[in-house]
């Protein structure tokens, strides 16, 4: 087979594959008679034959593939007036710490950006198969670490991570910016989502994501995380039990009334006896008038 035979071939199958090929599947068409080397020089006269046009023949992370050229893409997003969903900036910015910093766990990432990583975050950027857990770091807890796939760079159009924005100090956009508006046309299926509360923060910048460092969880604060979760732990089961019915105090028994007609007596008196010997009662009792004052003889 010549090699404008072999161009041919290369050309129709990269046309009506869905996915990228690898080269490895391209030279399956040939029946390996063909070397990498030489696949791969094809592969590079043929990207120079479609120069000028519409379609752009690249090679990125999964493979090689025909797509269309960014300066058009204004034009191809009349076809679909709906546009794709923004990421919120929480989701961006870990995007950008997990690409220029893997692999990073949920600790690393909160430690640089300064607030807590909500799960829905990390989540959402699984679902879209940017980012995926490839191992456990060795520490108290083994917190999973997190790296980007090749679908992120696929839909960045990058072959490896060297291809990313270089990070340049002071340098505007920030990198999470720069990421988004890369990925637009990659999430056009993802959900959006809404700004979490307590993300409010200053936009990352270079500096941040090259110099902040990365803090490894210290053991000696496990006891008291784990306190903690114990104290949480006892205060819902207490919510969950049946509150005890509270003692009632004893009713004081009612007082006896009053006979009808009897005087209300005084307390006793302290002296039992008057100064005379005689026994002696509250002067105010009926039974003991007031003694009066002897009587002279006119």
């Amino acid at each position: 087979m010549n090699t404008q035979d072999a161009k041919r071939v290369l050309e129709t199958a990269l046309i009506c594959a869905s996915q990228p090929l690898t080269l490895r599947e391209l030279r399956s068409l040939f029946a390996d008679e063909l070397g990498a080397d030489t696949v791969r020089s094809l592969l590079d006269e043929l990207s120079r034959d479609w120069e000028g046009k519409g379609v752009e023949l690249v090679a990125i992370a999964s493979g090689w593939r025909f797509q269309s050229r960014p300066e058009l893409r204004e034009y191809l997003d009349r076809l679909h007036p709906e546009k794709p969903p923004r990421y919120s900036r929480a989701v961006m910015e870990t995007l950008a710490i997990i690409a220029y910093r893997q692999p990073v766990t949920r600790g690393d990432i909160e430690d640089i950006r300064g607030v807590v990583v909500a799960s829905q975050i990390i989540k959402q950027l699984e679902d879209r198969g940017w980012v995926e857990a490839i191992g456990h770091r060795e520490t108290p807890g083994r917190p999973a670490l997190y790296a980007t796939t090749k679908s992120f760079l696929d839909d960045l159009g990058l072959s490896s991570l060297e291809q990313l924005p270089a990070l340049d100090v002071g340098s505007e956009p920030p990198a999470f910016e720069a990421l988004q508006g890369q990925l637009l046309d990659a999430g056009d299926d993802a959900p959006s989502e809404a700004p979490a509360a307590g993300d409010a923060t200053e936009s990352l910048d270079a500096a941040q994501l090259e110099l902040a460092p990365v803090a490894e969880p210290a053991a000696a604060a496990e006891p008291a995380a784990a306190t903690t979760v114990a104290e949480a732990a006892a205060a819902d089961q207490a919510e969950l039990l049946p509150a005890e019915p509270s003692q009632a105090a004893p009713e004081a028994p009612p007082s006896e009334p009053a006979l009808a007609g009897e005087p209300d007596l005084p307390p006793p008196s302290s002296s039992l006896f008057g100064a005379d010997g005689t026994p002696a009662l509250p002067p105010s009792d009926p039974r003991n008038p007031p003694p009066q004052p002897p009587v002279e003889p006119a």
